[in-house]
């Protein structure tokens, strides 16, 4: 027999593969739970109605603990232990670039919203367009996304920069969320100006503490405290659990905004949902890029920079919008939107900022 033939073709084990391939199709799987949100609306509503339990907080009040919110929870606690944590001390060298990136995912939405605000007030709409207010107003108080580490990564930027920028934004979030709400609520009406207040008050600082940081922090705990060798084998099990967190958000998330689009569709609110989305999406971006190169950033800090800017964990905001305004799907549809655009608009900044680098052939 031919020693071709007999050699044994090894190949990974599935998990990793159906990760990896998972990982690479993510945006075609996001558009594939949308699609499933629209037709088949039934089981993601009935996954957003489960509530686990009312936990209380400071003012006499309680925060709902829902099945989506405990999803959330865990994929962030599944993606805390895949964090290079042990990178972060490189930072306090030059503090400066993490500084930035961290005021920037606050300021840059806290800016815009009120300039958006003023444009779709000009539109002919009962309440102003508030309900796509709060749906920005939703997203831009979220912390960056952990997936804004993987396309640092790919672009070449500073991997430890995009984490600690990632664990920082997390850790400011109970202050940052209320202040983003409250700025909000100035530039709505009606009850969406009221909600906005009240999770200002109580339920946006609580919401970061028990969602976010609680999962993150014992992610972080679980893996420093886990031998290497052994978390090394669970992480494309963790991975592949987190990946399926995070399309049943989207599944669910969708159905509240798409459930019904079929049978009562409204064009003219889907499209100007798109467009705010992508404005404050493409705006991010490239504030984001304008800033790295004012401080003069290298070329990894300003990837770094970059992205974070443009990523915002679009799956929390929407986790919220679900449990504090069930009654306004519309606020929805710009988050989803959001949650979609950013991850072209990181593909679209990679490939961007790879030409920018890459030095042009001489010719021969």
């Amino acid at each position: 027999m031919s020693p071709l033939r007999a050699a044994r073709v090894v190949r990974p084990p599935v998990v990793p593969r159906v990760l990896s391939l998972l990982q690479r199709r993510l945006t075609w799987v996001t558009v594939t739970a949308y699609a499933a949100a629209a037709l088949l609306p039934g089981a993601g509503l009935a996954l957003r109605r489960i509530h686990l339990a009312a936990v209380p907080v400071p003012g006499g009040t309680r925060t709902q603990l829902t099945l989506p919110s405990l999803l959330l929870a865990h994929l962030l606690f599944t993606a805390a232990l895949r964090v290079p944590a042990g990178e972060l001390p490189r930072l306090v060298r030059r503090p400066l670039s993490l500084l930035v990136g961290t005021a920037a995912n606050t300021l840059i939405p806290l800016a815009l919203l009120p300039c958006l605000a003023a444009v779709l007030g000009r539109l002919p709409d009962t309440d102003g367009c508030s309900g796509l207010i709060t749906g920005l107003a939703l997203v831009g108080a979220m912390p960056v996304a952990a997936g804004a580490t993987v396309w640092g990564g790919r672009a070449g930027g500073n991997h430890s920069l995009v984490v600690g920028i990632v664990l920082a934004s997390t850790l400011l979030s109970p202050l940052t969320i209320p202040l983003m709400f409250s700025v909000a609520s100035t530039v709505t009406r009606g009850h969406y100006a009221h909600d906005l207040s009240r999770m200002a008050a109580t339920d946006g600082g609580a919401f970061a503490v028990i969602s976010v940081i609680v999962p993150c922090v014992a992610g972080l705990a679980v893996q420093g405290m886990t031998p290497r060798h052994v978390l090394e084998r669970h992480l494309p099990w963790l991975g592949l659990l987190g990946l399926v967190d995070a399309v049943l958000l989207t599944y669910s998330n969708a159905c509240g905004a798409l459930g019904g689009f079929l049978f009562h569709p409204r064009p003219a609110l889907l499209v100007a949902a798109v467009v705010v989305a992508g404005a404050l999406c493409a705006a991010s971006f490239v504030i984001g890029w304008c800033l790295a190169r004012t401080v003069r950033a290298d070329r990894a800090d300003t990837v770094a920079i970059t992205l974070s800017c443009g990523m915002n964990n679009s799956s929390a905001g929407a986790v919220l919008a679900a449990t504090n305004l069930p009654s306004s799907p519309q606020v929805l549809l710009p988050v989803l939107a959001y949650s979609l655009l950013q991850k072209c608009g990181a593909g679209l900044a990679d490939s961007v900022l790879r030409r920018r680098a890459d030095p042009p052939r001489q010719a021969l």
